[in-house]
C-alpha cells in the first residue's frame, strides 16, 4: 500500500493527524492549480482552504477509483471554476475578465519602459495569448490549460474532467482551432 493510500485510509477513519499529512503533501500541487486559474496568490490560499475543507468532508465517499491527487486536482480545478465564475457574476458588464490581475497589468505598464524592446514584445504576446485563452468556451479551456499549461497527460486531463482521452483530444483541437482564429482576428484588427 502506497503512503498516499495509507494516509487516504487513516484519514477517512478519522485520524487528524494523517488528514493533516495529506494537505501537506498536496498543498502545493493545490495551490499551483488555483492559480493557474484565478492568478492571485490570496484568492489561490482561500480557495485552496476550501478545497481542503470539501476534502475532509467528502472523504469518507472517496471511493479510490482514481488517485487521491487526481481527485484533489478535480476539486481545486472546480473550486477555482466556481470562484471565477461567482466573481464574473459580481462584475457583470465590466468586460473580459484577464488572465491576469489589474494590479499585475499596471506592473507591466510601469516596467515596460525599464523592458528592452523584445521583452515588451514577448510581455504583449503572452497577454494576448491569456486573453485569447479566457475567451475560449470552458471546456476547451480547461483542456488546454491542464494539458499544456500544466503539462499533464491526456489520461489524468481525462480524468480530472470526467470524460474520455478522445473527448480531451477533440476538445483541444477546437481548442487550438479557436485560439487560432482569435489571435489572427487580433492581429488583423491591430493591422
Amino acid at each position: 500500500m502506497t503512503k498516499e493510500k495509507l494516509l487516504t485510509h487513516k484519514a477517512i477513519e478519522g485520524d487528524r493527524d494523517a488528514f493533516r499529512q495529506i494537505v501537506e503533501l498536496h498543498h502545493r500541487m493545490v495551490i499551483h492549480i488555483i492559480l493557474s486559474y484565478v492568478n492571485n496568490s490570496h484568492d489561490a490560499e482561500d480557495i485552496a482552504q476550501e478545497v481542503f475543507i470539501e476534502m475532509y468532508r467528502s472523504l469518507k465517499k472517496f471511493r479510490g477509483e482514481a488517485s487521491l491527487s487526481t481527485w484533489l486536482y478535480r476539486l481545486a480545478v472546480n473550486k477555482a471554476l466556481d470562484f471565477i465564475r461567482q466573481r464574473n457574476r459580481q462584475k457583470r458588464g465590466s468586460g473580459l475578465v484577464s488572465a491576469l490581475e489589474k494590479s499585475e497589468m499596471e506592473a507591466l505598464k510601469i516596467s515596460h519602459h525599464q523592458q528592452s524592446d523584445d521583452a515588451i514584445e514577448e510581455t504583449e504576446r503572452r497577454n494576448l495569448l491569456y486573453a485569447a485563452i479566457e475567451q475560449l468556451p470552458e471546456r476547451q479551456k480547461n483542456a488546454l490549460v491542464l494539458s499544456q499549461i500544466k503539462e499533464l497527460k491526456q489520461q489524468e486531463v481525462a480524468d480530472i474532467m470526467k470524460t474520455s482521452v478522445s473527448s480531451v483530444e477533440s476538445l483541444l483541437v477546437r481548442a487550438k482551432r479557436k485560439l487560432k482564429e482569435l489571435l489572427i482576428k487580433h492581429k488583423e484588427e491591430i493591422f
